[in-house]
């Protein structure tokens, strides 16, 4: 976008692996929001999901950077570098670092169901405006669950979302498409050993472009 700064869609996760669904909804995000890229921000630890069972970060990050290729999507694990724990301090830490960027969270409404567990949810909210994207069997909690609640009365129509000259935060729009069942957790059940594929040399950040070392373990956020 000439004359303005880019638009950057943030999605957050394990990643473990990444799969074609999170390609799906990022590139339904980058054509329905007209954002210039999404950040896949592969977490080095998810404090609402058990360590046991995850892979080392490198492997993540290929899988990540495989369902990425030939997209307008960076693939990095900057919390790493950012030395940060929770999400709010996460993206605080990037609109800090990122000045000439206009971010929106994406979000699954599997997450928005339980997004009051999360760690000063509100300061996210304040921080970027956040874009929920619909999951099947989730939208029910969603719609219902005490996040919702406060930011309903920041809903904003998504025409008027991406015609704005200039984000501004909190505000929430709401991303229908054909739902896609495809989960980390089934992909883990039908194939344990997914992550033997992904086994290699260190990858290298697509956002930083610092190395990030195979076999690392994975720590709580």
């Amino acid at each position: 976008m000439t004359g303005i700064s880019k638009r950057i869609g943030l999605l957050g996760g394990s990643f473990n692996p990444a799969h074609g669904a999170h390609r799906d909804i990022s590139l339904f995000a980058l054509r329905s929001l007209r954002l210039d890229e999404v950040w896949w921000l592969v977490s080095p630890g998810n404090p609402l999901k058990p360590a046991e069972g995850m892979a080392p970060l490198a492997t993540r990050v290929r899988s990540a950077m495989a369902q990425a290729k030939r997209a307008r999507i960076r693939v990095t694990a900057i919390e790493r570098e950012l030395g940060t724990r929770y999400t709010a301090d996460t993206l605080r830490a990037l609109t800090r670092r990122y000045p000439k960027r206009e971010f929106v969270w994406l979000m699954g409404s599997d997450n928005l169901a339980q997004f009051h567990r999360w760690r000063d949810w509100r300061g996210i909210a304040r921080t970027m405006p956040i874009a929920v994207i619909a999951r099947p069997g989730y939208d029910a909690a969603a719609i219902a669950s005490p996040a919702m609640a406060w930011l309903r009365r920041f809903s904003v129509p998504l025409p008027s979302f991406v015609n704005r000259g200039e984000w501004s935060a909190p505000a929430l729009v709401t991303l229908r498409f054909d739902p896609d069942e495809r989960s980390a957790t089934a992909i883990r059940r039908a194939d344990p050993d997914w992550a033997l594929r992904y086994a290699g040399p260190s990858p290298r950040d697509q956002l930083t472009h610092r190395r990030i070392p195979s076999g690392e373990e994975t720590t709580a956020p």
